[in-house]
């Protein structure tokens, strides 16, 4: 079985070299990075895609079009076509447009760090050919979970988490820096360690309702700390959108 994998970055490399250690024959092509061990060179996308059942793109979300527009010459009827970049629903749709019966799309989302994980990295698809996907990647180790839906389906999910993931990492970041400004790092990185390990299904449901309860009160609240952050020459961008959205519920909107 031939499994064709365009970009051979940190999490290409990796994949394909656990794909390749699972057993399968793996043919990679990328302009600027060698391929791993066990990997077959290949000079272009469409060279690197001749005979391949699956087809893996791991470029990014930008290089996706042209790396589907060079490999596809290269592709067979029915070839499966994974798009593993992060990108937007819209962006996977359009791939799948672009590929109309030349290739079946499958939106695959990766859903915690490649390293570390490589092949095994948890992953969700969406599209008619998910299932297909997941049968030929189950049985080399792969975990993956097959969602109802379209494709960018797999890509809303992940983003959804992203908001939530990227947007906490953010708090924290400007909180540490803030509390580095006043002297207070060791307090503060003790305080948020332990709120996160105290937090439990609970947690979210009062995040929800007080913010909203309790909008007009904090919304003072962020408007002070905001004042803090300035005084401490930290940029308050996340202490702002948390003013604006407690202004919103403050408002009637719901949370």
């Amino acid at each position: 079985m031939i499994i064709a994998v365009l970009g051979l970055g940190e999490a290409g490399g990796l994949i394909s070299a656990g794909l390749a250690e699972a057993g399968a024959q793996v043919r990679g092509y990328d302009p600027r990075v060698d391929p791993p061990p066990g990997v077959q060179r290949c000079g272009s996308d469409a060279e690197a895609c001749e005979g391949a059942v699956l087809v893996l793109s791991l470029n990014s979300a930008a290089d996706a079009p042209q790396a589907l527009a060079d490999g596809i010459a290269g592709c067979g009827p029915g070839t499966l076509w994974a798009d593993l970049n992060t990108a937007s629903p819209g962006e996977k749709q359009n791939l799948e447009k672009a590929a109309g019966d030349r290739v079946r799309v499958v939106d695959v989302a990766l859903m915690s760090p490649v390293p570390g994980h490589g092949l095994f990295t948890p992953m969700t698809a969406s599209g008619p050919a998910a299932g297909a996907y997941a049968e030929v990647m189950r049985p080399l180790g792969a975990e993956v979970d097959v969602l109802d839906g379209p494709v960018g389906a797999a890509a809303t999910h992940k983003l959804l988490r992203s908001v939530f993931y990227k947007g906490l990492a953010a708090a924290v970041l400007e909180a540490t820096a803030a509390a580095r400004a006043a002297g207070l790092s060791e307090w503060l990185r003790g305080n948020i360690a332990e709120e996160l390990i105290r937090a439990d299904a609970a947690t979210l449901q009062r995040l929800l309702t007080g913010s909203k309860t309790h909008a007009v009160r904090r919304i003072h609240e962020m408007e002070a700390a905001e004042r803090l952050l300035d005084d401490l020459g930290v940029p308050a961008r996340v202490t702002r959108a948390s003013r604006d959205w407690l202004a919103d519920l403050a408002g009637g909107a719901e949370p």
